[in-house]
């Protein structure tokens, strides 16, 4: 009888035992470790017989871009595919491929755009999106939609007559239900300036929110009782708004700046550069299409902003030839989705309907399209949306905090940055106004208080010489 320790084990069952060793390093519950497995046994598959360390990056995209586009593959499904290929190929065999794979973008991905996301929930009617909502949660807020369904699908109704921002739309419904709550379920019909008042007494006193959430609060409650229960305002006008503090921007220096940025790789770097280079906000740098850069007169046209205003930006000219490239890369994308049957994007206002195949134009594309596509919950198109927000807010994050930058950083620093700079450099306010897009030169004017000009312009006595 052979000796037990010559007994030479299936290669097979050697590599998966490894495989289930870097699982537990990677602290993944076993609950999840057989899935993982399961995982990497589709992936292995899927090569037909070729070695996966000889897989190149490509390779490896190319099969994420094929599972992303299953259309019923949840998103915590994707992000299992990805973490399982990432450990293989990072912790297991530690080959060049886990460097050079853009791990982050693909983790990214993974989110998909909620159905209550600015870019997709404006194409749902306030019934249709009520009617979502509801289904949501178990929520005391989601019961207050399904018991004053109608007052709130009227509210919303009023707000984009209007044509409110949706983020507005959203946070209005919000304070609604929250004061309805606060009211113990009662309609706001059978309420008046009383119960208002106790409310906003209770935001301030018992719940210590700022001055400008009271006033957001507020502008809801006002909406509510004269746009929709056409009730005079008499009572209401009487409320004293909080002040709001005068807070100055975090900016960055420009050494702090080009440090962040040197933290960052692959698409984050690409989209946080567009933000410090342009002064746009992040929703609106992720919602540019193709078209929108233009550049034969280097410059990005932003579409029906905050405010719903158009206005042009400088396209930087150091980031010409990597856009040029993300846009090479949109293409490649966009035709494998057309030759799988899909290839459509999500059109704004009601250019679907006015141009039902123009979804499907490369110039329509999202320049920053997510790696996978997605199932809208109603109706049932697929398509292929924007990176998630929340993935570029983390990357900063991140950034910083290797950087070792000691502020308070997020992605709106860089368009503080961006005013701040400018004016450093000799710029006119006005000018810098009409970038930004700000309705009034006194918005634009908080710039000038941080400006580096230098410190706060007088000399502290502790660098005046001793006479």
């Amino acid at each position: 009888m052979k000796d037990a320790s010559a007994i030479v084990h299936d290669p097979t069952a050697r590599f998966f035992d490894n495989y289930l060793k870097c699982l537990i390093n990677a602290s993944i519950p076993e609950k999840q470790r057989r899935w993982y497995v399961k995982r990497l046994e589709d992936f292995i598959k899927a090569q037909n017989g070729h070695k996966i360390k000889a897989l190149s990056v490509l390779n490896i995209h190319n099969y994420l871009e094929m599972i992303g586009r299953q259309k019923q593959l949840s998103g915590w499904q994707f992000h299992q595919y990805i973490d399982a290929i990432r450990i293989l190929y990072c912790d297991l065999l530690q080959t060049p491929q886990c460097q050079e794979v853009d791990w982050h973008y693909w983790f990214d991905s993974a989110k998909q755009l909620e159905i209550d996301h600015p870019t997709t929930a404006r194409q749902l009617t306030p019934e249709q999106l009520s009617y979502i909502k509801e289904r949501k949660g178990d929520g005391l807020l989601n019961q207050v939609r399904k018991d004053h369904h109608s007052l709130l699908v009227r509210f919303t109704q009023e707000i984009r007559r209007r044509g409110y921002a949706y983020r507005t739309e959203q946070i209005y419904e919000q304070w609604v239900g929250r004061f309805i709550l606060f009211c113990k379920n009662q309609p706001p019909s059978e309420v008046g300036a009383r119960e208002v008042k106790r409310f906003l007494d209770h935001l301030a006193i018992r719940r210590r929110v700022s001055a400008s959430t009271q006033n957001q609060a507020l502008n809801a409650l006002v909406f509510l009782y004269k746009q929709v229960l056409e009730r005079k305002l008499g009572e209401l006008e009487a409320f004293t708004r909080a002040k709001r503090p005068q807070n100055l921007p975090v900016v960055l220096s420009r050494s702090e700046a080009t440090a962040l940025l040197n933290q960052l790789t692959g698409i984050h770097k690409l989209v946080v550069s567009l933000l410090y280079g342009t002064g746009m906000r992040l929703l609106e740098g992720l919602r540019l299409r193709v078209q929108d850069l233009d550049f034969a007169y280097g410059r990005i046209h932003i579409h029906q902003a905050k405010g719903k205003k158009d206005r042009y930006v400088p396209l930087p000219k150091t980031l010409v030839a990597e856009l040029q490239h993300q846009i090479r890369e949109v293409e490649r994308l966009h035709t494998e989705d057309l030759a799988t049957g899909h290839g459509e994007v999500v059109l704004p206002g009601a250019l679907a309907r006015k141009y039902p195949n123009a979804g499907r134009e490369l110039k329509w594309q999202f320049l920053f399209p997510s790696g996978r596509l997605s199932v809208d919950p109603y109706g049932g198109e697929i398509r292929r949306h924007h990176l998630h927000e929340t993935a570029i807010q983390k990357a900063v994050k991140r950034a910083a905090a290797a950087a070792q930058i000691n502020k308070r950083v997020g992605c709106h620093t860089l368009r503080h940055s961006f005013a701040t700079h400018l004016l450093e450099a000799n710029y006119d306010i006005r000018t810098v106004q009409a970038l930004l897009g700000h309705a009034n030169v006194s918005t634009t004017m908080i710039y000038t208080h941080v400006l580096n000009q230098p410190g706060v312009g007088v000399l502290s006595p502790l660098d005046q010489p001793v006479s």
